[in-house]
């Protein structure tokens, strides 16, 4: 599936809050890398994250 620049901000954010407030990551952390955002970005990256997005009509 292919996500909206603004669904992806939304996804990364959402992640980013998550491990900044302590919840597990889902992969091996490279050595000196501790901006949640930038683990949420790999965590992307490598299909891992556990949340989807449900397009459905406004209004």
């Amino acid at each position: 599936m292919q996500y909206t620049r603004f669904e992806l901000a939304r996804i990364i954010g959402a992640r980013g809050l998550q491990i900044s407030m302590g919840a597990p990551i889902l992969m091996k952390v490279p050595e000196g890398m501790i901006d949640p955002i930038d683990i949420a970005l790999r965590e992307f990256d490598q299909g891992l994250l556990p949340i989807t997005v449900k397009r459905g009509r406004a209004g």
